[in-house]
């Protein structure tokens, strides 16, 4: 299906702060965002964002690949590569693209997440096609590139559109929305050229195609330097 046009918008806060030109073609959005990468100077702490506690549980919207060993075998690889460095590794059954937050534990009643799941059932895209491509970053990660963009932005589009239904509030609209995959959080400031010459050494490697059928609402936590979540709903795409 032809996927609609979903205009993007340059964001400070965001990275790459320009979206890629072209949202359909894998070659040109990598090398946008390695483009991007390569011109980071200073790489900034992943973990150091107010707020966030062992004790934070938070909702969101995420899609997740646990049945897919050769992404693992790629993040494995790169993993190894990049193990000098001291980053933390994203764990196999913690790969996953964020879509949105959906909103806090703490506010939000388990009764209302049925309310969420309904609303967004029904406005769900078709399932779709991804490619993830080594290997990029941005000021806090290493990550790979998916491609293409429209549609993951189709879908965090709907899932913004059933939100508003209920008067919550998305983490950030979709215009300011960048796919990705992260492989490696950064835990400290540092330097980015060393971090950056050893991805620029990975982008050889084969990319991997992702087949996309359903979407994840999780509670989030964090655990030791990692992602963790349950999963309150898996959700089939339309």
């Amino acid at each position: 299906m032809p996927w609609p046009h979903i205009p993007l918008s340059a964001d400070p806060a965001a990275f790459p702060v320009r979206p890629p030109a072209d949202l359909a073609d894998p070659a040109k959005i990598a090398a946008h965002d390695q483009a991007a990468f390569d011109a980071v100077e200073r790489m900034v702490d992943h973990w150091d964002r107010p707020g966030w506690t062992a004790q934070t549980r938070a909702y969101y919207w995420m899609l997740s690949f646990p049945d897919s060993p050769v992404l693992a075998g790629l993040a494995r690889r790169c993993q190894r590569h990049l193990a000098p460095l001291g980053l933390d590794p994203v764990p196999d059954d913690g790969l996953h693209i964020t879509l949105t937050r959906v909103g806090s534990a703490a506010t939000l009643p388990l009764s209302r997440l049925d309310d969420v799941i309904s609303a967004a059932t029904p406005l769900l895209p078709e399932a779709f096609r991804l490619r993830a491509v080594p290997l990029a970053g941005s000021r806090g990660a290493v990550r790979l590139t998916v491609a293409p963009w429209a549609p993951v932005l189709a879908l965090h589009a709907a899932l913004s559109e059933s939100m508003a239904s209920l008067e919550l509030t998305p983490g950030k609209p979709t215009a300011l929305f960048r796919p990705h995959l992260s492989l490696a959080y950064n835990n400290r400031p540092r330097p980015a050229a060393p971090v950056i010459e050893a991805v620029t050494a990975l982008r050889d490697l084969p990319a991997v195609d992702l087949h996309v059928r359903e979407v994840q609402l999780v509670e989030l936590r964090r655990e030791d330097h990692a992602y963790r979540w349950d999963v309150v709903k898996s959700v089939p795409l339309g």
